[in-house]
Protein backbone atom coordinates (compact mmCIF):
# COMPACT_ATOMS: atom_id res chain seq x y z
CA UNK A 1 0.00 0.00 0.00
CA UNK A 2 0.90 3.72 -0.88
CA UNK A 3 0.00 6.80 1.15
CA UNK A 4 0.15 10.18 -0.33
CA UNK A 5 0.40 13.36 1.54
CA UNK A 6 -0.18 16.80 -0.16
CA UNK A 7 1.16 20.00 1.33
CA UNK A 8 1.61 23.74 0.05
CA UNK A 9 -1.83 24.82 -1.56
CA UNK A 10 -3.52 27.76 -0.32
CA UNK A 11 -4.56 31.25 -1.89
CA UNK A 12 -3.32 33.46 -4.36
CA UNK A 13 -3.65 36.63 -6.07
CA UNK A 14 -3.66 36.09 -10.20
CA UNK A 15 -0.19 36.16 -11.33
CA UNK A 16 1.16 34.32 -8.09
CA UNK A 17 3.07 31.39 -7.61
CA UNK A 18 2.98 28.41 -5.32
CA UNK A 19 4.49 25.19 -5.05
CA UNK A 20 2.89 21.89 -4.42
CA UNK A 21 4.60 18.97 -2.60
CA UNK A 22 3.74 15.51 -2.19
CA UNK A 23 5.58 12.94 -0.31
CA UNK A 24 4.93 9.08 -0.59
CA UNK A 25 5.38 6.33 1.58
CA UNK A 26 4.78 2.83 2.01
CA UNK A 27 5.67 -0.05 -0.77
CA UNK A 28 6.81 2.06 -4.13
CA UNK A 29 9.65 0.63 -6.23
CA UNK A 30 11.23 2.76 -8.78
CA UNK A 31 10.40 2.10 -11.85
CA UNK A 32 6.97 4.13 -11.31
CA UNK A 33 5.18 7.82 -12.16
CA UNK A 34 4.75 10.68 -9.66
CA UNK A 35 2.34 13.58 -10.76
CA UNK A 36 -0.77 15.94 -10.07
CA UNK A 37 -4.18 16.32 -11.00
CA UNK A 38 -6.72 18.90 -10.70
CA UNK A 39 -10.62 19.12 -10.11
CA UNK A 40 -12.09 22.05 -10.54
CA UNK A 41 -15.94 22.42 -9.11
CA UNK A 42 -18.13 21.42 -11.86
CA UNK A 43 -15.75 19.97 -13.77
CA UNK A 44 -14.24 16.83 -14.63
CA UNK A 45 -10.48 15.68 -13.50
CA UNK A 46 -7.99 16.24 -15.77
CA UNK A 47 -4.51 16.17 -15.54
CA UNK A 48 -1.53 18.55 -14.63
CA UNK A 49 1.95 17.30 -15.08
CA UNK A 50 3.78 14.04 -14.34
CA UNK A 51 7.26 12.66 -14.01
CA UNK A 52 8.58 9.29 -14.77
CA UNK A 53 11.82 8.49 -12.63
CA UNK A 54 12.99 6.09 -15.17
CA UNK A 55 14.36 8.16 -17.78
CA UNK A 56 13.22 11.75 -15.35
CA UNK A 57 10.89 12.48 -18.61
CA UNK A 58 8.09 14.76 -17.98
CA UNK A 59 4.73 15.41 -18.66
CA UNK A 60 2.18 18.24 -18.86
CA UNK A 61 -1.08 19.46 -20.09
CA UNK A 62 -1.29 21.92 -22.79
CA UNK A 63 -3.24 24.56 -20.62
CA UNK A 64 -0.12 24.82 -17.90
CA UNK A 65 2.92 24.41 -20.22
CA UNK A 66 5.26 27.05 -19.79
CA UNK A 67 3.64 28.15 -16.02
CA UNK A 68 4.33 24.97 -14.23
CA UNK A 69 7.23 22.75 -13.36
CA UNK A 70 6.75 19.47 -12.41
CA UNK A 71 10.11 18.08 -10.34
CA UNK A 72 11.09 15.02 -8.28
CA UNK A 73 13.59 13.44 -5.63
CA UNK A 74 13.29 9.74 -6.16
CA UNK A 75 15.73 9.23 -2.97
CA UNK A 76 12.75 11.48 -0.75
CA UNK A 77 10.24 9.73 -2.83
CA UNK A 78 8.82 13.08 -3.15
CA UNK A 79 7.12 14.92 -6.15
CA UNK A 80 6.76 18.86 -6.42
CA UNK A 81 4.74 20.92 -8.97
CA UNK A 82 6.00 24.84 -9.27
CA UNK A 83 2.82 26.77 -10.19
CA UNK A 84 3.95 30.30 -11.93
CA UNK A 85 1.34 32.78 -13.27
CA UNK A 86 -1.61 31.47 -11.91
CA UNK A 87 -5.11 32.91 -13.25
CA UNK A 88 -8.29 31.84 -11.72
CA UNK A 89 -8.80 29.39 -14.14
CA UNK A 90 -6.36 26.83 -12.19
CA UNK A 91 -8.53 27.18 -8.98
CA UNK A 92 -8.93 23.35 -8.02
CA UNK A 93 -8.26 20.06 -5.99
CA UNK A 94 -4.91 19.38 -6.70
CA UNK A 95 -4.72 15.69 -6.18
CA UNK A 96 -0.84 14.13 -5.99
CA UNK A 97 -0.65 10.56 -7.73
CA UNK A 98 1.62 7.63 -8.19
CA UNK A 99 1.18 4.70 -10.34
CA UNK A 100 3.11 2.86 -13.39
CA UNK A 101 0.50 3.95 -15.95
CA UNK A 102 1.98 2.55 -19.81
CA UNK A 103 3.77 4.86 -21.89
CA UNK A 104 1.74 7.62 -23.35
CA UNK A 105 -0.64 6.86 -20.91
CA UNK A 106 0.38 9.88 -18.29
CA UNK A 107 -2.26 11.88 -18.68
CA UNK A 108 -5.39 9.11 -17.89
CA UNK A 109 -6.29 8.85 -14.49
CA UNK A 110 -7.47 5.23 -14.64
CA UNK A 111 -3.41 4.63 -15.00
CA UNK A 112 -2.66 5.87 -12.01
CA UNK A 113 -3.56 3.43 -8.71
CA UNK A 114 -2.89 5.69 -5.75
CA UNK A 115 -4.40 9.43 -4.95
CA UNK A 116 -3.59 11.82 -2.44
CA UNK A 117 -6.32 13.79 -0.45
CA UNK A 118 -5.49 16.83 -2.57
CA UNK A 119 -4.78 20.23 -1.49
CA UNK A 120 -6.95 23.50 -2.22
CA UNK A 121 -5.64 26.11 -4.72
CA UNK A 122 -7.98 28.91 -5.02
CA UNK A 123 -6.64 31.85 -7.11
CA UNK A 124 -8.28 35.03 -6.78
CA UNK A 125 -8.45 37.95 -9.42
Amino acid sequence: QVQLVESGGGLVQAGGSLRLSCAASGRTSSAYVMGWFRQAPGKEREFVAAIRWSGDSTFYADSVKGRFTVSGDNAKKSVYLQMNSLTPEDTAVYYCVTGWPSRHFEGWPSEYNYWGQGTQVTVAR
